[in-house]
């Protein structure tokens, strides 16, 4: 991944720049002289770049008018953020068909606050100052920020029409997102790695990446409703297991995190342990036992399909490590489960499922219908019914991914035509059921005409993060969203970059699986090797 871009070198030379002063001795003619010079010297070359900076960031006096938006990547005009969200920086772009950024000497942004403050910025692109860009933002929570954009070229000033971007009142706190990166090929295997991101920063460092773990693959890092101390993710290779990183608090009061490496394989079970959701208690995690294939498509506006020729939904109690089943959702040759999440109380475990088809021959038809069966977490035993909460096969539709959120309202999925793995349809789209009266309807405001997936909630539930490929079409990126108490949801803004059009055109890797983290996940990556490559692996037992 790209580092953030240094600053302007104006700027770099004037904060780095120091004189080094000789060491005093006993001769005032001598020290004075050199000092009070070196003093002139520091004075003038500040005022120098006081000078040039001011020339290069004051206000243009003499723009021409120009009746229409600027043309900006990313689009941010119209979209609602929160307080404390990093810098919203943008490119100019070229007019026309091909996407590349325009041909200037500079731009110069003004930013106002509708409750007060203004920063302004100048360069080859809008490059805010971080924390004077926190102070604006937090000081319009529930206002708005009207951006005014100038170019020069040729010596001449062009001045936009202005847009305007939104403080929402909800807060985000969460220190940040956690997600995998991985290559959108499949030809050949890549580097690939979970990772984090401070959301108010341009601070991206790696969670845990396949260099670390030679000839290993690795499934989506999944926390505990944001907590960072409780996750698992599955290595997959030579030394495929299961890790389970979690607090535990001992009898005496005390609390550790531990980390435990499962062998989640059993001759009983179909597979090893994969789409994981934890039980808010931090004492059971739920998981779908897959057997996954991929097709290729020859239609021009289908790629890949991923589906499965069998799944099951299980729930491992982390303490013993007991995976838990129930002969209603055990694997049948007619009948296919996967996807599980818990409700917000633990006393429901949510899944997908669909009737088996043969594939590839009817891939088209396999549709996954919401269905819902009982949960008692006191001694971790199954409902006796299984409930359809939608119907989505009857209606000629598959859904897959629900996420409840945290207060309990609402509990968002994915609708797509047929299938499982909704990152390779284009038809894709976000919805959202209200728990409290069944009613449903598409995030409109979120959705585009590109597939939308993988998606989480914020720690108090009126944000969510998703991926979607309506850049390309190929590459999957992390958009964020607020949402009301209807349940709409706001236009949705691209994750900020330092230097965005380069930052995301020079990134090879698709973003996949972002969840939410409320603090900086720790993960001891040193350690982890010597424990997966020289540790003996916990067997998992079958109640």
């Amino acid at each position: 991944m790209k580092q953030p871009f240094p600053h302007s070198p104006l700027v770099q030379l004037c904060s780095r720049w120091e004189p080094s002063l000789a060491p005093c001795d006993n001769s005032t003619a001598r020290t004075n002289a050199p000092r009070n010079a070196t003093r002139l010297l520091v004075s003038l070359f500040a005022a120098v770049c006081l000078l040039l900076l001011a020339s290069c960031t004051s206000r243009p006096s003499d723009a021409v008018q120009v009746d229409q938006l600027p043309n900006i990547y990313p689009d941010y005009a119209g979209v609602t953020i929160p307080a404390g969200i990093a810098p919203l920086n943008f490119n100019l772009m070229a007019d026309g068909p091909t996407k590349q950024e325009a041909d200037i000497e500079t731009i110069y942004v003004d930013v106002k606050g509708s409750k007060g403050g203004e920063l302004s910025t100048s360069g080859q692109y809008a490059d805010f100052d971080i924390d004077a860009w926190d102070k604006l933002t937090r000081q319009n929570v529930g206002g708005t920020l009207t951006f005014t954009v100038f170019t020069k070229n040729d010596g001449r000033w062009m001045q936009y029409r202005d847009f305007s971007v939104n403080i929402s009142p909800y807060p985000l706190d969460d220190y940040g997102l956690t997600y995998r990166l991985i290559a959108p090929g499949y030809e050949v295997y890549s580097h690939i790695g979970n990772y984090q991101r401070d959301l108010h920063t341009w601070d991206e460092e790696a969670i845990i990446e396949s260099q670390s773990l030679p000839g290993q693959c690795m499934s989506c890092h999944t926390n505990n409703r944001t907590n960072p101390k409780e996750f698992t993710f599955q290595l997959r290779g030579k030394h495929g297991a299961t890790l389970i990183q979690r607090e535990v608090t001992d009898a005496n009061g005390k609390t550790e995190v531990v980390r435990e490496w499962i062998k989640s394989s059993h001759d009983s079970i179909l597979s090893k342990c994969v789409y994981p959701y934890w039980h808010p208690s931090g004492n059971y995690c739920a998981y779908s036992l897959n057997r996954i294939y991929q097709l290729f498509w020859t239609a021009k506006d289908r790629l890949v399909e991923v589906f499965d020729d069998g799944s099951d939904v299980i729930v491992m109690d982390v303490r013993t490590k007991e995976i838990l089943r129930s002969p209603l959702i055990e694997h049948t040759s007619g009948v296919y489960e996967t996807y599980p999440a818990f409700s917000v109380d633990g006393k429901t475990l949510y899944f997908c499922s669909s009737y088996a088809y043969i594939v590839p021959r009817y891939a088209d038809s396999v549709r996954y219908s919401l269905c819902s069966i009982p949960f008692d977490a006191e001694d971790g035993t199954f409902g006796t019914r299984i409930d359809t909460l939608i119907d989505a096969a009857a209606e000629g539709h598959s859904i897959t991914l629900p996420r409840p959120s945290y207060d309990g309202r609402w509990l968002l999925y994915d609708q797509a035509d047929f299938g499982n793995f909704p990152i390779n349809h284009q038809e894709a789209d976000l919805w959202l059921l209200n728990l409290t009266n069944g009613e449903r309807h598409p995030l409109t405001e979120a959705n585009s005409d590109r597939s939308e997936s993988f998606h989480n909630w914020s720690s108090n539930s009126r944000w969510i993060v998703f991926s979607s490929r309506r850049e390309d079409g190929l590459y999957s990126l992390l958009y964020i969203t607020s949402i009301d108490d209807e349940g709409h949801a706001t236009k949705p803004f691209l994750l900020p970059q330092r230097n965005p059009w380069h930052y995301y055109h020079g990134n090879l890797y698709s973003y996949n699986v972002p969840d939410f983290t409320c603090d900086k996940v720790e993960f001891d990556v040193h350690s982890a090797y010597q424990e997966v490559f020289n540790s003996e692996l916990i067997p998992v037992t079958l109640r």
